[in-house]
């Protein structure tokens, strides 16, 4: 599977700011491959700014349509008005592990439920219209063991089909191979017995 996600470093974050009818929403957007990820986006957001009014989240820590690590949080404004929109807002954008915040600062002027719930949504897709992005390949890893004298070749068959090394372990009859092979890609490997004009030795890595 492939996807995109945010094209950010690990504890940092992307912010954009939106004022509607004097509050302030600030919307900070994070890579969030675990929940743990977006926990630190959380905890910063709160120590960062202590007097703000609401601290509301949302945030997929997997690929696109992922259900079980997700969550969303109003965190005190009223029920359905902010977590949910920002999560659709996040779904939507079909990104994957992705973390958000939402610091408000109130501005002394109601927006009412459904004022509540536009603000929070467009909050996020302000965010997300120039949120850096990158792809995600899922991979399953292979154990691909060779003479020495085919190493490069078979370095190089990987490297045309954008599977990387990952390890080489090296003994006294040659080398194992660890690749890292794309799961939206039939792993077939009789191209590169053909040109190395020998049947190998290839064992997938349990997880």
């Amino acid at each position: 599977m492939r996807y995109r996600a945010p094209d950010l470093a690990l504890d940092t974050r992307f912010e954009a700011e939106l004022v509607i009818e004097k509050s302030q929403f600030i919307a900070w957007l994070c890579h969030a491959p675990t929940p743990e990820a977006f926990e630190t986006l959380l905890k910063a957001a709160r120590s960062a700014h202590p007097s703000a009014s609401h601290h509301c989240s949302a945030f997929i820590a997997g690929p696109p349509g992922e259900q079980t690590h997700i969550g969303f949080s109003d965190d005190g404004e009223p029920g359905g008005t902010a977590g949910r929109p920002m999560y659709q807002a996040l779904s939507g954008s079909g990104l994957g592990e992705i973390g958000c915040v939402v610091i408000r600062y109130f501005g002394g002027t109601k927006l009412g439920t459904g004022g509540l719930a536009r603000a929070y949504a467009q909050s996020v897709n302000k965010a997300l219209e120039t949120l850096p992005t990158r792809e995600i390949v899922e991979r399953t890893s292979y154990r691909v063991k060779v003479d020495f004298a085919q190493e490069a070749q078979t370095r190089a068959y990987f490297d045309e089909q954008s599977a990387p090394i990952t390890g080489a372990d090296y003994d006294g009859q040659g080398v194992t191979l660890t690749v890292a092979w794309p799961t939206d890609e039939p792993a077939d490997f009789t191209v590169l017995e053909s040109r190395l004009k020998s049947a190998l030795d290839i064992q997938r890595v349990k997880t």
